[in-house]
């Protein structure tokens, strides 16, 4: 990163008190935000942060494309605030996406951020998302950040539902111990929010903007640990709740009943676990509230770790066990046409046939031997001519025949029949939806209807600025899909689709970890896809991960698109 040797003299020659620090927002790019910033002044809840000018000078003007350092290329604005904006990038150098905050130089808070954005990379910690590049050139200056296409943010995953008890647990522990790390190096968060949060999909949690986005927004605190720690609690709250801790709704969260007060989480809600709802109300006990129990309440995030490790331990909840049926002794075991004997019950010995009698028995045997011997000799006859007679007709005719087994096999090859689709909804792993409100389109028969992709500059291959796009289908009940029939609105260089078994409408396992039940390749308009065996489902993801370049029309411009008319799935 440019110039990180020089950061500590930075941070004490552009500020007097300590050093700048920032906090995560949903508009920091990382690979989750997907929204603009509609956050105002008025809606900071925590209200123990100072605010100072919003600074002249005025955003540069840039667009998706723009490049930055012949390496960094502009893709997607998902913030323009207050002077400065934030992007989702693209590193040429290294193929990889990340995220971008510009600003002017001649901005008021320009050396601040510059600061904090060296600061903080500097700290090195890999909870929190890490700062790559600070730097100040050609009247701009641009802090470049990771891009977590796999992690979720706390407000998407509370906008399910409370989290699970050992999830919550999980989420506290983890960000108070990287808030403690950081608050040794004498760096704070200030803005700690549910969009700050970031869970990935192999279950860690993350932090983001440390550093950074307090100092694009000029805010700071005298009192930085009792602000951050106040700020995991009003976490924990929501996470137990589904509710903002404060009257004011936020964060897609309704707030407290107006006049009641701070009241405990397990009076908001019923089965919440009563030590995770004493410790919300010791890390908010800083702002008036009173905590249960008489415990002294935790003003810093280091006091917040002891308490959570003073708390008996929340284990994972056990796996579900299903039993298995009661063993069944098959046909073949018991002998054929014979029932199961029951436990305890003698079974009675048939008694043998009675032997033939003295010269009638011996007469009928001899009968019944020379009627035997007549038989196979007649077939033994016809069965030779049969022969004979197929062969001369095979060497007239070249024909093969095929024989009865074959035509029972036949038989069995029934063709799979069309599943019933009940519902459906776009699958958004990392940046914007592309046609959300369009899936229904898919299975409507109507094939002039359609749910189509945005269009983009390069392809066939989506990566690296999406990692694919799809729609999550919803048969109605678990049922065994092996094949798809899927129509395409563009032909052209390649389309590529795949089918995976998904545990929801709204998958929480990543792509990667799901049961993939077939791929197929195309290059015209329709893709037939079968899997090797059936997977039981009720769920279906279909993910595009390539598309054919197309003209542009009245939706969009020429690019690289697709688009679905109708998807059937077999099974």
């Amino acid at each position: 990163m440019a110039e990180r040797s020089t950061s500590a003299v930075d941070v004490a020659d552009n500020s007097g008190d300590e050093p700048l620090t920032a906090k995560a927002d949903q508009s920091t790019s990382d690979g989750v935000a997907q929204k603009r910033e509609r956050e105002t002044d008025g809606e900071e809840t925590q209200g123990s942060g100072r605010t100072d000018g919003s600074g002249a000078a005025s955003p540069p003007e840039l667009h998706s494309g723009h490049k930055l350092a012949r390496r960094y290329r502009l893709e997607e604005c998902v913030t323009r605030l207050d002077g400065f904006s934030s992007w989702r990038a693209v590193d040429e150098k290294l193929r990889r996406a990340v995220g971008v905050h510009v600003l002017p130089a001649d901005h008021a808070r320009a050396r601040s951020v510059l600061a904090a954005a060296r600061s903080a990379a500097l700290l090195g910690d890999p909870r929190f998302v890490q700062v790559l590049d600070a730097v100040d050139e050609n009247d701009l200056v641009y802090v470049v950040h990771e891009w977590l296409p796999d992690a979720t943010e706390l407000t998407a995953l509370l906008a399910a539902g409370p989290l699970e008890v050992h999830d919550a647990y999980q989420m506290v522990t983890q960000v108070s111990q990287a808030m403690a790390a950081a608050h040794r190096e004498g760096l704070a968060h200030l803005r700690l929010t549910p969009g700050a949060v970031l869970r990935t999909s192999s279950g860690q949690w993350r932090i983001r903007g440390l550093a950074v986005n307090a100092a694009l927004r000029g805010i700071g605190s005298d009192t930085p640990q009792r602000t951050d720690t106040e700020a995991i609690g009003a976490l924990l709250y929501a996470s137990l709740t589904q509710r903002w801790p404060y009257e004011e709704d936020a964060y897609g969260l309704s707030g407290l009943p107006k006049g009641v007060g701070l009241i405990a989480p397990d009076q908001v809600r019923a089965g919440v676990h009563r030590g995770l709802s004493e410790l919300a109300m010791r890390a908010l006990a800083n702002d008036g509230a009173t905590a249960s129990r008489h415990e002294s309440p935790c003003t810093t995030p280091e006091e917040l770790v002891k308490a959570i490790g003073e708390m008996p331990r929340i284990r994972p909840p056990e796996p579900a066990f299903t039993a298995p049926p009661e063993y069944q002794r098959t046909s073949f075991q018991q002998g054929y046409g014979r029932p199961a004997p029951h436990p305890g019950v003698t079974q009675p010995v048939p008694a043998p046939p009675p032997a033939l009698q003295s010269r009638t028995g011996k007469a009928l045997k001899w009968a019944v031997s020379a009627l035997l011997i007549v038989a196979l000799g007649l077939g033994s006859w016809q069965l030779a001519d049969a022969l004979m007679d197929r062969g001369e007709k095979s060497d007239d005719t070249g024909t093969t025949h095929t024989t009865d087994s074959n035509d029972k096999n036949s038989e069995a090859h029934k063709p799979v029949k069309p599943l019933t689709i009940e519902a459906a909804r776009e699958y958004v792993v990392e940046g914007s939806a592309q046609a959300a409100a369009d899936v229904g389109k898919t299975y409507d028969d109507d094939p002039s209807s359609y749910w189509r992709t945005k269009s983009y500059t390069d392809g066939p291959r989506l990566a690296p600025y999406k990692p694919g796009v799809g729609i999550v289908y919803d048969l109605g009940s678990a049922k065994s899909v092996s094949a798809a029939s899927i129509a395409l609105l563009y032909p052209g260089n390649h389309t590529t689709v795949h089918l995976y078994a998904a545990d929801s409408l709204s998958p929480s396992a990543s792509v990667s970890s799901m049961k993939e039940i077939g791929s197929a390749t195309t290059s015209d308009k329709k893709v037939s896809l079968k899997g090797k065996k059936s997977v039981k489902t009720q769920y279906v993801l279909l993910w595009i991960t390539d598309v054919p370049y197309a003209s542009g029309d009245n939706y969009s411009g020429s690019g690289y698109k697709q688009a679905i008319t109708d998807v059937t799935f077999r099974g």
